[in-house]
């Protein structure tokens, strides 16, 4: 019981085999997507740096991956940010808003 607890909450570390199993899927969808390994890292640095310039992140954290789900491609990204570290604007002065 405990073990499935676990596992519902995220607690345990995955097994070899469903690394395994992950990596399959990746490399499946990868290959149905005609999308190479190297495309989506080049994609994942160019996605962290647009999003740095509106949050800060942790960018050694960052997932993104494709997934297969009801025989549609999805492009998922987990992107962790730091604590109370949202960007917020400067606050707008006059001379900001007599701009066109």
């Amino acid at each position: 019981m405990a073990s499935f607890l676990e596992r519902l909450i995220g607690r345990r570390d995955p097994s070899s085999a469903e690394l395994a199993r992950e990596r399959l899927k990746l490399v499946l969808v990868t290959d149905r997507s005609d999308l190479s390994p190297d495309k989506l890292e080049r994609m994942q640095g160019e996605i962290i740096q647009v999003i740095r310039k509106y949050l800060e992140i942790d960018e050694t954290e960052v997932a993104i991956k494709l997934e297969q789900r009801d025989r549609k491609t999805y492009l998922v990204a987990d992107v962790p940010l730091e604590q109370d570290r949202i960007y917020k604007p400067p606050p707008k002065t006059d001379e900001d808003e007599a701009k066109p």
